[in-house]
């Protein structure tokens, strides 16, 4: 029996090495939503990109196009489907104007940190429901998380706010659902894109801004013309960023291809959690001791109608049923998860 072995160890590698050989190399040209230059935004998939060729011994590349410089981030989507590019990295709540459930599968207020999101979309049915939803709305991606970041600031503001009274009335850019829940509270908000932002602040368009982290907002020169920086970052407590392929892309690769993809990506989203993590407070530091910010936290009685706010906006969100299904499977997930996380943890609920 013994002599068995090694034969037939050979003839399996030999196989392996002939599939390897066979295989189509694939050039994946990725528009980007999120300049490169961006640490956490942009970093998450030039790692990626350096990454891939790496552990495919070359029969998997990806060139990165910048923002706007082949597909506009708010393109990116429909760009992939049709097969303009065979790839994009984006996030999801920007395609929610189509499918509301894209929403929750980027961030939602008062969502999940990173571990819970990580928990329920690899172990849990998000990542199941991410790909239903791009298969139900006729879409022909395939989509693979592939960066995830903590906490963001919830935003800068010129002028302080004491009360709710203080937001009626600001133009603010704002981000997806938390964007909603300004806007029953008096806000009118705008999406601007990252590269617009701080000429809007500068100009007087708007009055405020979220936008992402200290350390990405840093890059932005936020800091310069709006002095008043609150948290906690109720309306992003995690984010998911996305890998999307052309489907008829994904299905001509090889197993082995996919594997290395989606494992590469995995691989980013501990990567991110990392880097996001590790590059808050020096930003944070130099804001208050040398910009001249406060940092302020907001008072319960704020987080309170925020978090209230935004029970009025799941209700209407509600309306749409693939959001529902979504929303109720998250919700089932984190109530299970609060088992586990109320008693393990320090200072949680």
């Amino acid at each position: 029996m013994k002599t068995m072995i090694k034969p037939l160890l050979t003839a399996s590698a030999l196989v392996l090495c002939a599939a390897a050989v066979h295989a189509k190399p694939v050039l994946l040209k990725t528009p980007i939503a999120f300049g490169s230059n961006l640490p956490a935004l942009g970093t998450p998939i030039t790692w990626v990109s350096e990454q891939l060729p790496l552990v495919s011994g070359g029969q998997i590349k990806m060139k990165i196009y910048e923002p706007g410089k082949l597909v506009a981030p708010l393109e990116i989507l429909d760009a992939v489907s049709s097969g303009k590019v065979n790839s994009g990295y984006s996030i999801a709540g920007y395609w929610a104007g189509k499918m509301p459930a894209a929403a929750i599968f980027s961030t939602i207020p008062f969502g999940p940190e990173a571990p819970e999101f990580a928990a329920w979309m690899y172990y849990g049915n998000g990542l199941k429901l991410y790909q239903k939803m791009y298969d139900d709305g006729g879409y022909n991606v395939h989509v693979e998380p592939c960066a995830l970041i903590s906490p963001e600031t919830s935003g800068w503001f010129k002028k302080p706010v004491n009360s709710v009274d203080d937001l009626k009335g600001l133009n603010m850019r704002f981000y997806g659902l938390g964007g909603e829940v300004m806007q029953k509270l008096g806000v009118s908000t705008s999406l601007i894109p990252g590269g617009e932002i701080f000429g809007a602040l500068e100009k007087g368009a708007i009055d405020a801004t979220e936008f992402s982290q200290p350390a990405i907002d840093e890059k932005l020169g936020f800091y310069k013309v709006a002095k008043y920086n609150y948290f906690p970052g109720w309306h992003q407590q995690a984010t998911v960023f996305e890998l999307l392929i052309n489907k008829d892309t994904w299905n001509g690769m090889s197993d082995s291809q996919r594997a290395q993809i989606s494992t590469t990506c995995k691989a980013s989203v501990t990567n991110s959690v990392a880097e996001s993590e590790y590059i808050q407070f020096e930003a944070m530091k130099k804001n208050a001791e040398v910009r001249g910010v406060e940092i302020r936290t907001w008072p319960k009685e704020m987080m309170d109608q925020f978090r209230s706010a935004w029970e009025e906006v799941v209700q209407e969100q509600r309306k749409d049923p693939t959001f529902a299904v979504v929303y109720d499977d998250l919700k089932n997930f984190r109530d299970n998860y609060k088992l586990w996380s109320s008693r393990a943890f320090i200072n949680r609920d």
